[in-house]
């Protein structure tokens, strides 16, 4: 017999009906774990339901951990992450580097561009100095290897002489070498016949693209010797001691007989320095913009061309001063004096930096190498010697010539070029870093006139000399360096790239604590109030036709009362202002025009 149900113990009430009837919601990540663990692969996570749907309620006392409020993920072990080995670069078509990272360098060719010489340790240094050191060698090793990575970049090789089965090339002519060489560089040897004005200095460009000459009559002339274009020629009218380029070729210093002067490249005079009197040599540094001039009074004076004032003067306290040379390493300045020394300047220090004695005679004839480590001098005795100046100023070799040159210069190469007399000698050595052999000539080339200039082209093989017949362009293979720097010396530039050059140089050379008035510009001062000469509406057309009225009515007035007043004075009459009263002038004296002059007349009632 079936019983009914109790309403209070077996049936369920309405609101667990609803609950029962519900499905238990699935979380996403709760679905992936169950199909990671039957083996299906994890599939797209569901779109989240809507808020009109229900969701599961929660028991209101129900304990919730910390670690569901910051995730609901469940917590599974992370496996240890395995290192991955570095892929193989692949380029823009899929191919893959066989060579991968930066190039090896061979250490004996990034040793030929350092320029720091780790060998020699230095002690009893303090740590900030240490520190220092270590830095800027780390950065010279680094600019060192970039350079001797690049050194593929540079296709042009140095140029070489070679004899035939044991030749002297000292016995080569030019005019062999003319016919051996391409015709692009057979036109660079020319020679200038020029007696009337003679002897010759001449200087060539940074870039070596134009050359300036001047001669001891006063002709002065600058020229693109590449195409024989001539850019100026003028006469002074006056000596010409010396020459020198500026930072480009548009500027030239001349040394007259007298000042020292600036010309343009059209030959228009600039500026005439008159405190460098009677100059006699000229260098110029390019990196400091100075001009360093050498007098016949003994001083040595550096000119700021960028500013245009005198940045030291230095008395070298050992006469006339006739031989000078820079050194293009470190820009310090070389004397030859006549007791036999030479000595290096630098225009923050008043005295000497160094003292060589060299000679027993005066010195001729001074020239410094391009590294800065050789030093080749001349002197009376008929001495030829070369001296190293990293600190032990000793001679490595010497050679007793003939006739003593007058006139040294080292090439970029390290090739040594003497002029004695008519005849000019070149000797090399191994390469650009090592001092040139003195016992076997390279080259001999004799001229039409003693020799009075000599100077290497920059990136040409080409010597440059001056002497009392003109100027002579030779040939010499192997003195330049065949590959130049078209951001710093681009022989090829263009006017355009000249002026950036230039701002550039300048912002390089101006130190960061400059300021304006320093420059001698103060931009908050206000010009001085200049009154002008003349009042306002002074001028006008009206004014003048006024004032001309004036003056003619007065001529007028004056000429009526010496016909009223004086009709029998004749030539004695005497002027009087009708206009001014005359009553009470007695003991007053008018001044009476006669024939014979002037002529004080006592006036009475």
């Amino acid at each position: 017999m079936e019983t009914a149900p109790r309403p209070g113990r077996d049936v369920p009430l309405k609101k667990d009906k609803l609950q029962a009837k519900r499905k238990k919601t699935r979380r996403y990540w709760e679905e992936e774990t169950a199909h990671t663990a039957a083996g299906a692969s994890p599939g797209p996570p569901r779109k989240k339901k809507r808020n009109g749907e229900h969701r599961l309620q929660k028991p209101k006392n129900t304990p919730i951990s910390k670690k569901s409020r910051i995730s609901k993920k469940p917590q599974v072990p992370k496996k240890p992450q395995e290192r991955k080995k570095p892929e193989p670069q692949r380029s823009l078509s899929g191919a893959q580097d066989p060579f991968p990272g930066p190039a090896p360098v061979p250490v004996e060719v990034a040793r030929k561009f350092c320029r720091i010489d780790k060998s020699k340790k230095l002690t009893r240094l303090k740590s900030k100095t240490r520190s220092k050191l270590e830095v800027a060698e780390a950065e010279e090793e680094e600019t060192s290897v970039k350079a001797a990575r690049s050194q593929l970049l540079l296709a042009e090789e140095p140029g070489f002489l070679e004899g035939e089965d044991g030749e002297d090339t000292a016995k080569i002519r030019q005019a062999d070498i003319v016919e051996a060489v391409d015709i692009a560089s057979a036109a660079k040897h020319f020679d200038l016949n020029l007696r009337q004005f003679g002897p010759y200095r001449l200087n060539y460009s940074r870039t070596g693209r134009h050359m300036a000459f001047g001669g001891r009559r006063g002709h002065v002339a600058t020229l693109d010797w590449v195409t024989k274009k001539l850019m100026c020629e003028i006469n002074v009218m006056e000596a010409v001691q010396d020459i020198r380029f500026l930072h480009s070729e548009t500027l030239l210093a001349v040394a007259q007989n007298r000042w020292l002067h600036i010309y343009d490249n059209q030959g228009i005079e600039l500026h005439c320095i008159r405190r460098c009197d009677r100059v006699t040599r000229l260098e110029f540094l390019p990196f400091h913009f100075l001009l360093a001039t050498a007098s016949e009074t003994g001083f040595l004076t550096y000119l700021d061309v960028s500013v245009g004032k005198i940045v030291a003067a230095l008395n070298a306290r050992a006469g006339r001063l006739s031989v000078m040379a820079q050194n293009p390493y470190n820009a310090v300045i070389h004397l030859g004096h006549g007791n036999g020394t030479v000595s290096l300047w630098s225009p923050a220090v008043k005295e000497p930096l160094a003292k060589i004695l060299c000679h027993r005679g005066g010195v001729r004839a001074v020239a410094v190498d391009s590294t800065g480590t050789y030093m080749a001098t001349s002197g009376l005795d008929h001495q030829l010697k070369i001296f190293d100046l990293r600190g032990t100023f000793q001679p490595l070799s010497a050679r007793t010539l003939p006739q003593g040159a007058g006139h040294l210069a080292f090439s970029q190469r390290g090739l040594l070029a003497a002029g004695m007399g008519d005849v000019v000698n070149i000797w090399a050595g191994q390469g650009k870093a090592s001092p040139p052999s003195l016992e076997k000539s390279y080259l001999t080339h004799r001229l039409s006139g003693h020799v009075h200039g000599l100077q290497f082209c920059p990136f040409e093989d080409v010597l440059g000399v001056g002497h009392s017949g003109g100027i002579t362009s030779m040939l010499v293979p192997g003195a330049a360096e065949p590959n130049f720097d078209g951001l710093e010396s681009n022989p090829y530039r263009s006017r355009k790239q000249r002026q950036e050059w230039e701002v550039k140089a300048l912002l390089d050379k101006v130190s960061c604590s400059l300021s304006w008035e320093e420059l001698g510009y103060d931009p908050e001062a206000k010009a001085a109030f200049q009154p002008k000469p003349k009042q306002k509406g002074r001028s006008s057309t009206a004014s003048l036709v006024k004032r001309k009225r004036k003056v003619m009515d007065k001529e007028h007035r004056v000429i009526a009362c010496e016909g009223s007043r004086f009709p029998s004075a004749g030539h004695g009459a005497v002027f009087v202002d009708p206009v001014q009263p005359t009553e009470g002038l007695e003991g007053q004296v008018a001044i009476g025009i006669l024939e014979s002059g002037l002529q004080d007349v006592p006036l009475g009632r």
